[in-house]
This record gives C-alpha cells, sequence and structure tokens, in this order.
C-alpha cells in the first residue's frame, strides 16, 4: 500500500516546477507538461520515486544508523524541526558549515565543546571567571548551539543525508558525494537528478510540498525505528526465555543429582 496518493500531492502542490527558461535537461523524464511557461512535474513518477526514498529510509533507520536532514531555506526550516525533531534524527536548518562531513573529526571537537561550556558554568566554585568572561562564553555557546545543537547526537557520519534543495545546498552534496553517503533530495525542474542517489522529482520551493513530502519520509523512518524497537524487545524475551529455561535444566539436574546421592546412601 502507498504511503501517499497522487490527489494528496496533486493537493500540495508538489507538481508545480519552474519556469521553462530555468529547467535542466535532466529533469525531462519527470516533466510531464508544460503549462503558461511553468514545468509541471509528472506525479506519478513522483510517487514512485517517493516509495521507494522511504523504503530506503526506513531500511537504514531500522539498522540504527542516523540520517541528516538538510534544509536551510527558510520554508522548511519549522517542518524539518517539528517533524524529524521528533524521531531524534540530526538536522541542519541554520546555515551550513563548511566540512560538516569531509572534516567532521573538527566538528565532534565543536560539539564536545558546548559540553565542556556547560560544564564550566555550572560549577558551583566558578569564582575565578569574571562577568565578561561568563559573558563571552555564553554568547559563544549559543552560537555552537544554534549552529551545531541539532546533531550533538550525531557521535559518527550519518549512513544518508536528505536535501530539500539541492542548488542551495550544494556543499552538502558535494561533501557527501565526496564521502559515499547516499544522498535523498527533492529535485525541482531546474535541478540535476543525476547526482542524487534517490531523487524525488518534486516542488522544492512551496512549504506545502515540502511537508508532504517530509511527512510520508519521516513516517517511514518513524515505522524503521519501531520495527527495530519491536526486534530488540523480542530478542530480549528470547534471552529470558532461554536463560529461564536454562535455569530450570540446573535445577532438574541438581534434584536428579540429589536424588541420586539420597538413593546410594539408602543402599
Amino acid at each position: 500500500m502507498s504511503r501517499t496518493t497522487y490527489k494528496e500531492l496533486l493537493d500540495a502542490g508538489v507538481h508545480f516546477g519552474h519556469l521553462k527558461r530555468k529547467w535542466n535537461p535532466s529533469m525531462a523524464p519527470y516533466i510531464f507538461m508544460e503549462k503558461n511557461g511553468i514545468h509541471i512535474i509528472d506525479l506519478h513518477k513522483t510517487l514512485a520515486k517517493l516509495e521507494e526514498a522511504a523504503s530506503a529510509l526506513k531500511q537504514i533507520a531500522g539498522s540504527g544508523k542516523k540520517i541528516l536532514f538538510v534544509a536551510t531555506k527558510k520554508q522548511a526550516r519549522d517542518i524539518i524541526t517539528d517533524r524529524i525533531g521528533k524521531l531524534n534524527q540530526p538536522f541542519i536548518t541554520e546555515r551550513w558549515t563548511g566540512g560538516m562531513l569531509t572534516n567532521f573529526v573538527t566538528i565532534r571537537k565543536a560539539i564536545r565543546k558546548m559540553d565542556s561550556i556547560d560544564k564550566l558554568l555550572a560549577e558551583e566554585d566558578n569564582s575565578n571567571l569574571n562577568k565578561k568572561e561568563r559573558l563571552f562564553l555564553t554568547r559563544q555557546r549559543e552560537k555552537l548551539e544554534k549552529n551545531l545543537g541539532s546533531i550533538k547526537d550525531l557521535t559518527r557520519l550519518p549512513a544518508a543525508i536528505f536535501v530539500v534543495d539541492c542548488k542551495k545546498e550544494h556543499i552538502a552534496v558535494a561533501e557527501a558525494k565526496k564521502l559515499n553517503i547516499p544522498i535523498f533530495a527533492m529535485v525541482d525542474t531546474n535541478t540535476d537528478p543525476k547526482q542524487i542517489d534517490f531523487a524525488i522529482p518534486s516542488n522544492d520551493d512551496a512549504a506545502k510540498s515540502i511537508d508532504k513530502i517530509i511527512e510520508v519520509l519521516a513516517e517511514a523512518i518513524r515505522e524503521g525505528l519501531e520495527d527495530r524497537s519491536q526486534l530488540k524487545a523480542k530478542k530480549a524475551d528470547s534471552k529470558e526465555k532461554a536463560a529461564a529455561a536454562e535455569e530450570k535444566k540446573a535445577e532438574a539436574a541438581a534434584k536428579a543429582e540429589a536424588a541420586k546421592e539420597v538413593s546410594e546412601e539408602a543402599k
């Protein structure tokens, strides 16, 4: 069963592309027609590609790996923060810091610096810090939180990244390609889909369109996380049952040994 429908995508305006003069010829297979100088995306192909991407993300989430969402354009920020934040997946909605992926070790150092500042400011005996120093550390902490707070739990490179606007986030796409990290993305008619591993032809400018695509993918990730949780519970249950069985076996063996000793003493 499909996670969404043609009508839902239509109602969300997912089919609206850019002006014909701005198109990228590589998007030709995903364009249905031209209307009033604007390219219209073939939603049947969007549905197929969206389902393919959702299934892949569900598998990645089910394996316990992280997916980094990148959407720094204004109309996508709140959508990503709300839908992806609830799933405890890392995301970037502020400025993309160069080297976020290719220089990940340095990024991790900056994140650890946040923890160091927190500990320093939380210490009861911090009389060695004057007012100016405390203000400097507080401002530094706020800046780090704004740019990196949403990825503080990302302890290793993500298994995949999802990008809302490939042209705007071209640095993120380039870094992911360099490290062979699978790229999932919304690709509008002005974008080159050949750069993307899982391209979803769709309107990447309208908030309703972005929200619909993210809603479907977020649900797929939630399913993957739920499957993983259930699998863990089953394994834990199996271990408990196996341990209980071993305990019963040991008790039976002890009783048999005791009965044998009693029988031998009786003789």
